[in-house]
C-alpha cells in the first residue's frame, strides 16, 4: 500500500477480503481505519498521563537473552526469537507501573493503531462487569428482559451472566476454518458493504442475533462464540443508553489519560461490533491493563469498581471450562469475558486471534500488551511459546526486586 496510488498487485481492498491475507494483513491490522468505516473512541481534550518508564538497553538486553522451553518442544528459545515467532508488531512490559519494555515491528509505529480482534471482548466484558457491580445490570435476569427483542432466540432464556460467561447453548460455530460456519454469516450480516441485489439475510448484527438458535443447555459448558458479546453489548446499550464506543469513551478512556483516541468497526447501520473491533495505541491499552492490575484504580481515581476486577479475577467454572477442550490451558476457566489461568501468580489474559493479548500478573506486577499479526487465527499456535515466555519474564522481573 506504497505509492499514490499504490501499484495494483500491491493494492489491498476490504470488499473482495485481499487485506486480511497473510502477509498482507500485516499492514492492514494496523490500518483498519483506512479500509471500513468505524466510530470513534475520544480520549477526551484532557493532557495524556504519561506512563513511568525504566527501561534501558541493558536491561533490554536482559530481557532479549531470557531462555524459557517452548510448551511441547524440546529445545530452548529467547524472549527476542519468540517475538518473531509469533509475528509480534508491538509489544510493551510494564512492571509496578513502568515500562520495562517496548518494541515495535512492520507497519505498527508508536503513534499508530492496531486492530485488538477478541481483545475487544475482555474490555467490553469489563464494562459488562462494570455495569453488574454497580447494580445497573442484572446478572441473574434473563437476556429477553433487557432486549425483548431477542426472546425468540436462543439467547431470550440465557441470563445475563451465562452470556458474560459464554456458558450459553447456541447453534453457532467459530470455526473460520469451515466456510459454512455461522460465523461468516455473522460477519456477513455485520459488514457495511452493501449486500448483494438476492440477499435475504440479515444485515446488521442486531438482526442477526435475532436469528441465532437454540444448541444444547445454557450453564452446561463454556463454548467460545463471539455473538455473545454482541448480545452483551446490546445489553450494555440498553441498560445505559449508551452504545459500547461512547461508554467505553466516558467510563474510561477519558480517565485513563489515554495518548491516542481508540476506534471501532461497525455494521451498516453504525453499530460497533463488540466481539472484535476495538482497535488502540499499544501504550493505552497497556494503561488499561494496568488499571485492571490496580484493581480499577488509576491516573489518581478509581475508573471502574474494585468487585468488578475481583470478579474477573476470581474466574468461572473450571469444570465448565474443561469440558471446551483447550489441552493448552488446563485448570483455566473464562470470568467477564477474560481467560484466567488460576496459576499461582493469579495471571488473567485478554486474547485475540493472530496473537493479541493483555496479560495481567498480580504477584509479579506486571502487565505485558502485545500486538501481532501471525498467520494463523488460533491462539494455539502461539500460546505454545507465549506461555511460558510471559511465565519467564514474569520470574525474570521478579528477581529484579528481590
Amino acid at each position: 500500500m506504497v505509492g499514490s496510488p499504490p501499484p495494483p498487485d500491491r493494492t489491498l481492498r476490504f470488499e473482495d477480503g485481499s487485506y486480511f491475507q497473510f502477509p498482507a494483513m500485516r499492514w492492514s491490522v494496523s490500518h483498519f481505519r483506512q479500509l471500513m468505516p468505524t466510530v470513534n473512541i475520544s480520549r477526551g481534550l484532557g493532557a495524556p498521563v504519561a506512563l513511568p518508564r525504566q527501561d534501558s538497553v541493558a536491561l533490554n538486553q536482559r530481557i532479549d537473552a531470557l531462555r524459557f522451553v517452548p510448551l511441547g518442544a524440546a529445545e530452548p528459545m529467547t524472549w527476542e526469537q519468540s517475538l518473531a515467532a509469533n509475528y509480534t508488531d508491538g509489544i510493551v512490559v510494564l512492571h509496578r507501573g513502568r515500562v520495562v519494555y517496548e518494541r515495535y515491528f512492520g507497519s505498527l509505529q508508536q503513534d499508530g493503531q492496531h486492530a485488538a480482534m477478541s481483545v475487544t471482548k475482555s474490555v467490553i466484558g469489563t464494562l459488562g462487569a462494570t455495569l453488574v457491580a454497580e447494580g445497573k445490570i442484572d446478572a441473574g435476569k434473563r437476556v429477553a428482559d433487557y432486549v425483548p427483542e431477542l426472546a425468540s432466540s436462543a439467547f431470550g432464556s440465557a441470563t445475563v451472566r451465562q452470556v458474560l460467561d459464554m456458558t450459553t447453548g447456541l447453534k453457532y460455530s467459530e470455526d473460520y476454518a469451515d466456510p459454512n460456519a455461522e460465523v461468516w454469516q455473522h460477519a456477513q450480516a455485520g459488514s457495511p458493504l452493501p449486500k448483494p441485489k438476492d440477499y435475504t439475510g440479515p444485515r446488521s448484527y442486531f438482526e442477526f442475533l435475532q436469528t441465532v438458535q437454540p444448541q444444547g443447555q445454557h450453564g452446561d459448558g463454556f463454548a467460545y462464540k463471539t455473538v455473545n458479546t454482541d448480545v452483551l453489548g446490546w445489553i450494555i446499550a440498553r441498560a445505559t443508553g449508551r452504545n459500547v464506543a461512547e461508554l467505553l469513551s466516558e467510563r474510561i478512556w477519558r480517565r485513563l489519560g489515554a495518548e491516542q483516541d481508540a476506534y471501532m468497526t461497525v455494521d451498516s447501520i453504525g453499530t460497533p461490533f463488540a466481539g472484535g473491533g476495538l482497535n488502540t495505541g499499544l501504550r493505552d491499552l497497556a494503561r488499561f491493563g494496568e488499571m485492571l492490575r490496580n484493581d480499577g484504580r488509576f491516573n489518581g481515581q478509581q475508573i471502574i469498581p474494585q468487585a468488578a476486577v475481583a470478579d474477573i479475577r476470581g474466574g468461572g467454572d473450571k469444570a465448565a471450562f474443561a469440558k471446551a477442550g483447550y489441552g493448552l490451558l488446563p485448570g483455566w476457566s473464562y470470568r467477564d469475558m477474560w481467560w484466567v489461568s488460576h496459576n499461582p501468580h493469579g495471571a488473567y489474559s485478554a486474547r485475540g486471534v493472530h496473537g493479541q493479548r493483555i496479560y495481567v500478573d498480580p504477584k509479579a506486577e506486571m502487565v505485558i500488551v502485545r500486538y501481532a499479526s501471525h498467520p494463523v487465527a488460533g491462539n494455539a499456535a502461539n500460546d505454545p511459546t507465549t506461555i511460558p515466555a510471559f511465565d519467564a519474564l514474569a520470574q525474570f522481573l521478579m528477581s529484579l526486586s528481590r
